[in-house]
């Protein structure tokens, strides 16, 4: 498919999106949420990455990146620290699910406060619990941060019952997949181990840049392997590397969770 049509729109509150957008009817679109930092987008390149996958896999026109670079720079340009997410959907057209001729592809940036608390979860950790929401598999969709959420908005509405930062969420073979925002991974016996995600769970921005400095083997993890790990740790782009104090009823040593990865920092870096 050939490049067609981008419109690009800085989110202010002014802002209108037409009622037949795509995205909004059958979420249609993806998105990216990054970190801003001194005025720039942190792991920009594996966020465009990301935002080209989707658009492949989706059957999305090729997007013009380096506009929506351009525009994404300005709108931090004020912005020392910061959240920025880009939505991208197929605009209006098409009958019903039916894919348009010509799509008309919406690109919305918006820039958001950073969020306060994750700082102090990087240095005390955080508790989980495990989720009774569970994630159904669809391959086709796997890895990829669509605009369809709908399991994370149970997710969230179960999890506000529970005394917990965060759940682990499970597949329906109750391999271990994800938080409810958030990948994880684990340390056990020296290896750095993380959940395959081929069948569904969102592969993280994050995670990715992790994979660049760590050896992380994706293997399917059982609960109970998880809950036998030296070391488990939570991530992404806005909250960085946490470490996880405790899981249910299963504690952890942050302290010795942060030393042991510490440690495989240092060993990749040699």
């Amino acid at each position: 498919m050939s490049k067609l049509k981008q419109t690009i729109k800085i989110i202010t509150p002014d802002t209108t999106i037409s009622t037949q957008d795509r995205g909004l009817n059958y979420g249609d679109g993806f998105f990216t949420t990054a970190s801003v930092v001194n005025s720039v987008v942190e792991h920009w390149d594996l966020h465009k990455a990301r935002l080209e996958e989707c658009a492949q896999r989706l059957f999305f026109p090729e997007l013009d990146l380096t506009a929506i670079e351009r525009e994404v720079n300005h709108a931090i340009s004020d912005t020392q620290t910061g959240i920025s997410k880009i939505v991208i959907t197929r605009g209006a057209g098409g009958r019903g699910y039916g894919l348009p001729d010509t799509p008309s592809i919406q690109v919305l940036i918006s820039i958001m406060p950073a969020v306060s608390h994750y700082k102090s979860w990087q240095q005390q950790g955080v508790s989980l619990a495990v989720s009774d929401v569970k994630l159904a598999h669809q391959p086709l969709l796997a890895g990829l941060k669509t605009l369809n959420r709908l399991e994370q908005v149970l997710i969230k509405k179960q999890m506000s019952s529970l005394e917990c930062d965060d759940v682990v969420v499970l597949d329906y073979d109750n391999n271990v997949i994800e938080c409810s925002a958030a990948n994880l991974f684990a340390i056990k016996d020296g290896q750095v181990m993380s959940p395959k995600l081929d069948r569904c769970g969102i592969t993280g921005v994050y995670l990715s840049a992790l994979c660049d400095k760590l050896a992380i083997e994706f293997k399917a993890i059982q609960l109970d392997e998880l809950l036998a790990m030296d070391a488990v740790f939570m991530c992404n782009s806005l909250m960085g590397v946490v470490p996880v104090a405790r899981i249910a009823d299963t504690q952890f040593d942050i302290e010795c969770s942060k030393a042991l990865l510490a440690a495989q920092f240092a060993k990749e870096s040699v």
